[in-house]
């Protein structure tokens, strides 16, 4: 960790306190959104159906406003909407923890979710500005960073929640505040056209979204990737339920969910930036791509070997089969991303020509994230299919498959130049 953290200081103080802030925003958003559900069915006895509205509605809102967060990050600067995106968030989440009126729980919960469509956007491109030439090594410290936050963020809401979940919300609310100040103090401000120079970036909004649009390359390259957020997500998904068929529902099956959790977040603190060095010494960005997708395809062939295993009744070996292949499915998971995330955001950046990068970020993030929801639908949808059918095997094979498709998708990408830097648009005439 202190290499970690001596690379750090390698780059300007914007990308340090940039680093910083994600881990702050993770850790005040995992403390209380893992809770939110059972504090909403549990102490407000709301029904599932309301429940599952709160939470849609804070997914929708976020996943749906990707695109317009990035457009406006594009065109009044990075700060402001990185500094919007926490006030609101400060507001949202102090609001669910005072309230209990559903309305009022709606209105917070799609400000939490705007807040992220807000910020997220924002701090990639201006991670990719200000990291320059060395992109893909400051995305690859980001995301320690991120999953720092991420596993640390539930078990402090665990401790707080136990007082009172609405001392967790105050507490959150407070640390996005703080965020906030912080950053109105002490982060530069950064406009999009800081590094191009480029007056086309003052086109209409809808000028640059058809412009977007016609970029075959990137859109190409957005749907490739959507594989790899729907098998990452399996950790939140698949897996538990996994754990929880084979292990049952009782403190066994508890501390296996939370090791999975913390397998994946350690594996990568521990190994990301060793992983994205030996990788970019070795290949390009075109080539790390696929074999990241495909470490996370066969991240699920342990699972796949475990279904033609005699099931124990009761004792260690059963505690093992609903242990040892979902953990291991979490490792290659984690390996896979820490191969592939940074070379993605960097592809990302270069598909773009350096041109409207919050808004290209915010289209990308809303592609991915429906490919997320539907992916997730199919994916509960093989779960039950294969319970039913007794074919265990069933979503794993399809899991497996995905990753490898999605994987020889990015490699004929990588084959016809697709992934490489596009060409520099001819400027107009100046009169």
């Amino acid at each position: 960790m202190n290499g970690t953290l001596a690379q750090v200081r390698t780059y300007e103080r914007s990308v340090q306190l940039l680093m910083v802030n994600q881990f702050t925003i993770n850790l005040g958003f995992y403390m209380l959104m893992p809770y939110l559900a059972a504090h909403l069915s549990g102490s407000l006895g709301l029904a599932g159906w309301v429940v599952g509205l709160v939470l849609g509605v804070r997914n929708f809102s976020q996943q749906g406003m990707f695109l317009v967060g990035g457009t406006l990050a594009d065109r009044f600067g990075y700060k402001p909407l990185i500094v919007a995106g926490c006030v609101l968030r400060t507001l949202g989440f102090a609001t669910l923890g005072l309230v209990d009126s559903l309305a009022a729980l709606i209105a917070a919960s799609a400000a939490t979710g705007l807040a992220g469509a807000l910020f997220n956007p924002a701090v990639r491109a201006y991670l990719a500005a200000d990291a320059g030439e060395r992109r893909v090594e400051a995305f690859a410290l980001f995301n320690v960073f991120y999953q720092a936050g991420i596993l640390l963020g539930p078990l402090i809401g665990m401790v707080l929640t136990g007082v009172d979940f609405r001392v967790t919300c105050l507490v959150s609310a407070g640390i996005f505040a703080l965020l906030s100040i912080v950053q109105i103090r002490a982060l530069p401000t950064r406009r999009a056209d800081d590094s191009t120079g480029n007056e086309n970036d003052r086109d209409g909004v809808l000028a640059q979204w058809r412009g977007i649009l016609a970029n075959r390359p990137f859109l190409l390259f957005s749907g490739a990737m959507i594989g790899s957020y729907v098998l990452t997500f399996q950790v939140y998904l698949a897996l538990p339920l996994e754990v929880r068929r084979a292990g049952g529902d009782g403190q066994f099956g508890t501390a296996a969910v939370a090791g999975l959790f913390a397998v994946s977040g350690l594996s990568t603190i521990l190994g990301q930036t060793r992983v994205t060095a030996w990788c970019k010494a070795r290949y390009e960005p075109g080539q790390a791509l696929p074999r990241g997708l495909a470490a996370m395809g066969l991240a699920f062939v342990p699972l796949l070997l475990s279904t033609a295993l005699p099931v124990p009744d009761s004792g260690m070996g059963l505690w093992l089969l609903a242990t040892v292949p979902p953990t291991l499915a979490a490792l290659l998971l984690a390996v896979g991303t820490m191969i592939a995330y940074p070379f993605e955001m960097d592809t990302i950046v270069r598909l773009c020509g350096d041109r409207l990068v919050a808004t290209h970020y915010g289209l990308y993030n809303t592609i991915c994230g429906i490919g997320i929801t539907l992916g997730n639908l199919l994916t509960g949808a093989a779960l039950d299919a294969a319970r039913r059918a007794g074919m265990p095997a069933l979503p794993w094979i399809s899991l497996c498959a995905l990753g490898l498709a999605c994987a020889a998708a990015l490699y004929a990408l990588h084959r016809t130049g697709r992934l490489a830097t596009p060409a520099p648009q001819p400027q107009p005439a100046v009169a």
